[in-house]
């Protein structure tokens, strides 16, 4: 009798395994030694597999001069395919920092953002067959980046200014691609300052002028006032910069080379 339920128990198992598929890999140790690295792939790989890899790189100064506009580059070379990029920083009080679909984007970024405190400022790679690539790198801070009121809300300016888009693109470029650099006047306030309430840029495209779209990305509270990025492409040709805020102000504007 007790060989028979072992069996059985066994066939469940077996079963369970076959529905549910097999569980993901355990993670190797945190290369960066963070505390609340657990709790950040708890948070947002869940369930899924997730590596540490060389290839994911987070370049950014050892020390934060001004903790409100951090200068980082993110590169992910090697990869056959990206579905997308998350950046977080595991000790921000807001950990999300930046979605990026490269789409036909090369898969490199550059951007600037705001810390709170010493912390790991990771970019983790999604790959076609469902694997997590995790890189980053420690950023020393003095403090208060997240929690400070934003230049541009305690201006009037910025009312009059507010979606305003800057923007270059240089071609050709490493192989004769094209770099696009372009900014948005925003406050990006993260609503942790007293009385100031959370608005920011959270979506934008680049759009070919026949709305294809060549890269799009998320924004979240972290990223700096004013921000600025650079993306890579192998496309050569005008771009529309297309975006929106959390109350639903547009941006948009024709970039050519």
């Amino acid at each position: 009798m007790r060989m028979l339920l072992t069996v059985f128990c066994c066939a469940c198992l077996w079963l369970a395994g076959e529905a549910c598929g097999a569980a993901p890999e355990p993670t190797a140790a945190d290369p960066l030694r963070s505390p609340l690295w657990s709790g950040m792939q708890q948070r947002f790989f869940e369930g899924q597999r997730v590596v540490f890899d060389d290839r994911v790189q987070v370049r950014m100064p050892e020390a934060a001069e001004d903790s409100l506009n951090v200068p980082v580059e993110i590169s992910a070379e090697g990869f056959d395919r990206i579905e997308r990029i998350l950046v977080f920083a595991d000790l921000n009080p807001i950990p999300k920092i930046l979605e990026f679909q490269p789409g036909q984007a090369r898969p490199r970024l550059a951007f600037r953002l705001k810390v709170e405190q010493s912390t790991p400022v990771r970019a983790a790679v999604l790959d076609g067959d469902g694997t997590w690539h995790v890189g980053g790198a420690w950023i020393s801070a003095a403090g208060g980046g997240c929690t400070m009121p934003s230049v541009g809300a305690g201006s009037p300016i910025w009312q009059e200014r507010i979606g305003e888009v800057a923007a270059r693109q240089w071609t050709p470029f490493e192989g004769g691609g094209s770099r696009l650099r372009f900014r948005v006047i925003h406050p990006m306030d993260t609503g942790l300052a007293a009385g100031i309430p959370v608005f920011h840029l959270e979506d934008v495209r680049i759009l070919t002028e026949a709305d294809d779209t060549l890269a799009r990305l998320a924004l979240y509270e972290p990223v700096s006032e004013n921000p600025v990025i650079s993306l890579d492409f192998d496309y050569v040709g005008p771009v529309r910069v297309e975006g929106r805020d959390t109350q639903g102000n547009q941006v948009s504007a024709r970039v050519t080379p």
